[in-house]
């Protein structure tokens, strides 16, 4: 289903699914008067996978951070779980990002980059040894326990990054472009990883990519953006059912969507040509 940007209202959830996110007319002028986000309004529900999509500079990262709380929002407001931020980090309120980039320690070996948030935590290492066994199981990686990143191939050290995310058990994954730099064929491995995991923990999941492929393979609804400044143009859903593979990736209906998601994009960049355009003339 394709919502219209003229036709657009943050969707409606159902009482027993209250939203994880609400982005409440959040936008954000960067200190330099660059104006990144229009206000934007967005309910990000839980179990949901929701990618962020469109051009360049159309403020994808951006609105990741707000929700990550790295930036403050100019005006408007953002809840967590119908909360402020301090709550975040309770029992069932727990949050974790993945960055473009792996960000391991390059002298340390693979477990002990993964433990790293619960060192910093505080947890006692004999906590957190079966907590870093779990994940790096999640992701494939056991026998690289004893490994040093430099030792392990790009898609391998973007495992290690995520398991370090999952080792915290969050209930909120946020992912900015994390396999924008491999190949292909490694990045579809990836994304089937990713699939299964955010099922099987029952994830709510926030992904910037710049691939519509991998849009509408990861998610459950595809928002699409378009810039000068960052907002909302459309959104989509996939009703899909989980865990996905190649026989969806294969059908006729994956491929009917990436030409949906096409068509929104190619307009929503025209729009952003346009906005940028008048912006200039002024």
């Amino acid at each position: 289903m394709i919502m219209a940007p003229d036709g657009f209202s943050p969707p409606t959830l159902a009482p027993l699914n209250l939203p994880v996110v609400n982005i409440l007319s959040a936008d954000k002028v960067f200190p330099n008067g660059t104006r990144g986000l229009a206000p934007i309004d967005l309910a990000i529900g839980r179990n949901e996978f929701v990618s962020l999509i469109g051009p360049s500079g159309c403020g994808k990262s951006t609105l990741l951070k707000l929700v990550a709380n790295l930036y403050e929002p100019t005006d408007g407001r953002i809840v967590w779980w119908q909360g402020n931020f301090s709550r975040v980090g309770e029992s069932g309120r727990r949050l974790a990002f993945v960055f473009q980039d792996a960000t391991l320690m390059p002298w340390s070996r693979v477990e002990a980059n993964v433990r790293l948030p619960l060192d910093l935590a505080g947890l006692p290492k004999t906590a957190a040894v079966p907590k870093v066994a779990s994940a790096l199981a999640q992701v494939g990686l056991t026998r690289y326990a004893r490994h040093y990143p430099g030792q392990l191939s790009g898609g391998m050290r973007m495992r290690v990054s995520i398991a370090r995310a999952l080792v915290t058990e969050p209930d909120l994954l946020l992912m900015d472009e994390p396999f924008g730099a491999l190949d292909e064929f490694t990045r579809n491995k990836l994304d089937d990883d990713l699939v299964r995991l955010s099922w099987e923990r029952k994830l709510t999941t926030m992904f910037v990519t710049h691939s519509l492929y991998e849009a509408v393979f990861l998610s459950t609804r595809i928002v699409v953006m378009a810039a000068n400044p960052g907002r909302i143009y459309a959104q989509m859903t996939v009703d899909e059912p989980a865990p996905r593979g190649d026989a969806f990736r294969n059908s006729d209906r994956f491929a009917a969507l990436c030409r949906d998601l096409s068509r929104l994009l190619q307009a929503a960049s025209l729009e952003s040509a346009v906005a940028d355009h008048d912006e200039g003339g002024r």
